[in-house]
């Protein structure tokens, strides 16, 4: 029987349930109020982080350009591979197997990398794997064709393509010490793009994109782009023409001179202090820095342990990157006695007209110097002491300096401190301080030993004694220009400090010109005045440390035009193994050459002696096409001789080509038939005069050019383009290189 439930039954039941809805209700209020408001904001994030990719677009890093706007370094599309394991993790275990297995294969055969290092990121736990960064568009096309090939696996969920930059230098390795390199992430490791990386660094842009738990896009469509900005670019004061004139001989230098601790030239404007040129031999590829020469490789795998290999392969890597002429210190030897000659003139201690006696040897407190003439130069005025590179006259101009006056200019000539060039790793002198400094310490150190300066520095005070006085802050960087390549700043060339008068300046300018032409005479330049000191230095602690007694630097540093310098040039060559080291032999060549070529592409006019007129070499006319009695007549007028291969009537090819360049009296073969060339052999053409090397080689049927000022006498040739026994065609151009061997710089 059921009971009819009583008025206050169904009041209760009511109240109860309107309780417990109103508790329900606060309660629900309640946790939407606590995800909505209190904790919206996280929950939100973390929606987000599940649902968003968030991507950065790499900004292009900065271009780098020469003086002239010759591109140097630039940055050029490149892709990243990528995989999303997580995606694959969503699959069924023979599926995600077979996925797995084929994106391993595939792209490990694509971009070159090892099957299981691939296979190891498809099982990460993560929504993004990077496979490979930086490759180029053929290998991101091949990525994309496989991913087409594999349709049905549906690849496109699990394997990306991201576009990127990748850093490129045109050049290989022109001027590569100066530019560095950058790593993987694109950060500048050495040279300008280290020491420049914030300037060159652009400001990376982003994609916000809506992504599923695979890392795929959503149905719907979200993606939010904020494009990067591109990084400053730098316009360098190197000039590309005379960076690879520098480096070109330079090169040749190391390798004729069996130098085992490379090589540096550094071509300065002595005004502003622009770096026009800075070589440093050997060097890299900064497209691949981490590759070592051939020699260099061959020296790591003949190590023993992997230990060893790893240690010596980073040894010599470091090597390669080291900028010589920034981060390494040497003794300048006679070099810096352009220095101390400038102190005692500015000091009036001396003038042109002092008299020094050399007799070959001198003693300072108990210690003897000896002069790198045996028997002395005796009697000499200041012009013959500095020419002659004597040692023990310089010696006694350093006693008449003193301790003390000698501190104050070593140090106003910037040689106690970094030259503040913009580039990383540049080395401080080592020196002795005043209080240091006996009468046997500032002997040694006014000749320019048992102390050291980097090539930076040196360059640096030859550039104050000549140019007035003033000394310049040497800088690499010109301009910095913004994305739309207008400049936004540019480098001051203002003087740090005046360290020397004009008038003193004036004498140091007329002082080196006297030693080209009577002591340097292997740094001279047919048409040009040059001024010229040239030294070279024992590598005592080295000597010291290893016994080795052969270990030197020759170094030499020209200045032109001579009466009123604006150029300057500086080569070292450490540790020569030929038979000659002295710098005035080995370096003032180099020189020579470097000045040749870029005074005349720099501006400077030449103005030959009627001697010099007579050495010029000549330039072969073009006679091709023309008949032969034109092509006689054209040969001729340039003062060459020819020879007439076939009866023609026209002339069809000609050797040396059109534009050669040749000694006056040299033969131009005319070809008036299609016949083959004559064929002989090269000559040995070293170790004779001027005429000797022509009359052989005109008797083998060459030509030649020369390089060395042939208007000295008792020259020498040291060097031919083609080597000995080469064969070659008849009329074939050698340039044969001269100098003075009797050269000497104490």
């Amino acid at each position: 029987m059921l009971v009819k439930p009583g008025k206050m039954m169904v009041t209760r039941s009511i109240v109860v349930m309107t309780a417990l809805i109103l508790a329900l209700s606060i309660i629900s209020g309640a946790s939407l109020v606590n995800i909505m408001i209190i904790k919206g904001e996280e929950y939100q994030s973390d929606a987000s982080e599940q649902q968003l990719y968030d991507s950065l677009i790499t900004a292009p890093r900065g271009d780098i350009y020469d003086c002239n706007m010759q591109l140097l370094a630039t940055s050029s599309a490149a892709w990243t591979v990528y995989i999303t394991p997580n995606g694959i993790k969503k699959l069924e275990s023979e599926e995600a197997e077979e996925v797995k297995k084929t994106i391993a294969e595939g792209l490990s055969e694509i971009l070159d990398l090892d099957y299981e290092t691939v296979y190891g990121y498809t099982e990460k736990n993560s929504y993004y794997v990077i496979v490979k960064k930086k490759i180029e568009k053929s290998a991101a096309d091949e990525v994309r064709q496989f991913i087409l090939d594999n349709e049905e696996l549906e690849l496109t969920k699990y394997i990306g393509i991201d576009e990127t930059t990748k850093r490129y230098y045109p050049n290989d390795s022109l001027a590569s010490v100066v530019l560095g390199f950058v790593g993987s992430d694109d950060q500048g490791l050495s040279g300008i793009e280290s020491y420049y990386d914030n300037d060159l660094t652009g400001i990376a842009g982003r994609v916000v994109a809506a992504k599923n738990a695979a890392g795929t896009n959503m149905p719907f469509s979200y993606e939010k782009v904020e494009e990067g900005t591109k990084g400053k670019s730098l316009v360098l004061t190197l000039d590309s023409y005379v960076q690879y004139t520098a480096e070109k001989y330079l090169e040749a230098a190391i390798e004729e001179n069996q130098i085992a601790e490379r090589g540096a030239a550094v071509v300065m404007n002595v005004n502003t202090g622009a770096i026009i040129a800075m070589a440093v031999k050997g060097d890299f590829d900064p497209n691949e820095p981490f590759e070592l020469s051939a020699e260099d490789q061959a020296k790591v795998d003949a190590a023993e342990t992997e230990e060893e290999k790893s240690k010596l392969e980073n040894e010599l890597l470091n090597r390669q990157w080291r900028n010589k002429a920034v981060s390494d210190t040497y003794e300048p030897g006679s070099v810096f006695k352009i220095v101390t000659a400038a102190i005692a003139l500015e000091e009036n201690l001396i003038n042109k007209n002092s008299s020094f006696y050399c007799s070959g040897v001198t003693t300072v407190a108990g210690r003897t110097y000896h002069c790198h003439k045996a028997g002395g130069h005796g009697s000499q005025n200041l012009l013959q002491a500095i020419s002659n590179s004597c040692n023990p006259a310089f010696i006694t101009i350093g006693q008449l300096v003193g301790v003390s006056t000698f501190s104050k200019y070593f140090k106003a000539f910037g040689l106690t401190e970094k030259t503040g060039i913009d580039l990383p790793g540049e080395a401080n002198s080592t020196y002795h301080k005043e209080e240091d400094m006996g009468p046997v310490e500032l002997s040694s150190s006014s000749f320019g030993q048992t102390f050291n300066v980097t090539p930076m520095q040196l360059i640096s005070a030859v550039a104050a004694s000549v140019n007035g006085g003033y000394l310049v802050q040497p800088h690499v960087v010109e301009k910095k220009l913004d994305e739309n390549g207008k400049v936004v700043e540019t480098a001051s060339t203002s003087y740090k400090r005046q360290v020397i008068s004009e008038t003193t300046s004036a004498t140091m300018r007329e002082l080196l010109q006297f030693v080209a032409e009577n002591g340097a005479k292997n740094a001279l330049v047919p048409g040009y005045d040059i001024g010229a000191k040239t030294g070279t230095s024992q590598k005592v602690s080295k000597i010291l440390a290893t016994g080795d007694d052969y270990l030197y630097i020759g170094s030499c540093v020209t200045v032109a035009p001579a009466d009123n310098p604006e150029i300057a040039v500086f080569v070292m060559l450490d540790e020569p193994k030929g038979d000659k080291y002295y710098g005035g032999t080995i370096a003032a060549p180099v020189n020579s050459q470097i000045m040749k070529d870029i005074l005349p592409y720099l501006g400077y006019e030449p103005s030959y002696t009627e001697e010099e007129l007579k050495a010029l070499s000549l330039t072969v006319p073009d006679t091709v096409g023309s008949s032969v009695e034109d092509a006689k007549n054209k040969v001729t007028s340039s003062k060459l001789e020819y020879k007439i291969v076939g009866s023609g009537e026209k002339v069809l090819r000609q050797l040396p080509e059109a534009g050669t360049k040749v000694i006056s009296g040299g033969t131009v073969i005319l070809y008036t038939e299609d016949v083959g060339n004559e064929k002989v052999t090269v000559p040995n053409l070293l170790n004779l005069s001027v005429t000797d090397v022509n009359t052989a080689a005109s008797a083998a049927g060459l030509n030649v050019e020369f390089s060395g000022n042939t208007t000295m006498g008792g020259l020498k040739s040291y060097s031919q383009s083609i080597d000995p026994g080469e064969t070659v065609d008849a009329g074939t151009v050698i340039t044969v290189y001269f100098r003075e061997d009797s050269a000497a710089d104490g």
